[in-house]
């Protein structure tokens, strides 16, 4: 499994010596922890579009819409030549089976968010590297990020989560789907779906529902579509603490008086803020394994990610 699961990242933080001055912006998350579980593809746009190391530096300038590629010094503008690759290159990563991509923040081609757009010699923070923009269009479901917001364990936990759930559906479309398998994959995820959007839950539940009036090529991309947005939307303390009580109510007979207690009290903890959802979530595990609950024991609530990332620490 951890081989097949692929993403790209921008070439400099993987350590490359790829930057403008020649140097590297090496991400020791990134290859130290997120290298034990996936394989990297590695692209920098501005040397694959067959610019030197080191250059010019290039910043954005005009319409952050539709901004253009400017080297610094000598006003160049590089934009054409960034396009025909951006062009060529997300042709090609169509085939690169990618469960995601960490892009460098700031950068005029790779920068996902809030990039520096100059007009006039203002700078707003407003604009997309180019590479970056073609990526989000052509792959729109696709989890992307930034190495920079990873360091927010939300943003982290809720990227990291996608990517696996990206994998699990890609390993669903080559397993031969059908209804009857797809009605399995929504089973095993209605927790997950709950704890970030209840609403494209429901959606998902509906189109499974009338799955038999649709081609399957088109309910899966329809599905599809409602699963990787749906997970865009973070899972809140609020919408966790829901899922965790909804758990708990498959215990209700066998729980002893005190055990519901101690259930109720980490629960209330993790809500107030005062422990991890963690805490919780290791005491349902047990009583999943106790209880024999076999319905729980097949929600990929429960492990979506490996312990060892430890996504669920934080409070």
């Amino acid at each position: 499994m951890t081989d097949s699961i692929m993403i790209g990242v921008s070439s400099c933080l993987l350590g490359e010596h790829v930057r403008y001055d020649g140097g590297h912006k090496h991400d020791r998350y990134i290859t130290d922890t997120l290298g034990q579980y996936f394989s990297f593809l590695p692209v920098c746009p501005e040397v694959g579009c067959g610019l030197p190391i080191p250059r010019e530096s290039m910043r954005l300038e005009g319409d952050p819409a539709n901004p253009r590629l400017i080297n610094g010094k000598s006003r160049m503008d590089q934009t054409d030549r960034m396009l025909a690759f951006c062009t060529v290159k997300v042709k090609e990563l169509e085939g690169a089976d990618l469960c995601g991509f960490i892009f460098k923040k700031d950068s005029p081609s790779s920068g996902l968010f809030r990039v520096k757009v100059y007009n006039n010699g203002a700078a707003a923070k407003s604009g997309s590297g180019l590479f970056a923009a073609a990526m989000a269009r052509n792959f729109p479901l696709l989890p992307m990020e930034e190495e920079g917001r990873l360091n927010d364990p939300h943003l982290r936990e809720n990227f990291i989560e996608r990517v696996f759930s990206y994998r699990r559906w890609k390993d669903f479309l080559g397993s031969s789907p059908t209804l009857g398998k797809l009605v399995e994959f929504h089973t095993a995820h209605k927790l997950l779906m709950m704890a970030h959007s209840p609403e494209a839950y429901r959606s998902m539940g509906a189109l499974v529902a009338h799955g038999k009036e649709l081609p399957l090529p088109d309910l899966f991309i329809r599905y599809e579509a409602l699963f990787m947005k749906g997970l865009t939307l973070h899972a809140s303390t609020k919408k966790n603490t829901n899922v965790l009580q909804h758990m708990m109510g498959y215990f209700k007979k066998q729980l002893s008086t005190e055990e519901k207690a101690e259930l109720l009290e980490v629960i209330g903890q993790y809500h107030d803020h005062l422990a991890p959802l963690l805490v919780p979530l290791t005491l349902l595990r047990h009583y999943v394994r106790k209880y024999d609950q076999q319905y729980l024991q097949g929600q990929v609530y429960l492990t979506p990610h490996p312990a060892q990332l430890m996504l669920r620490n934080h409070v």
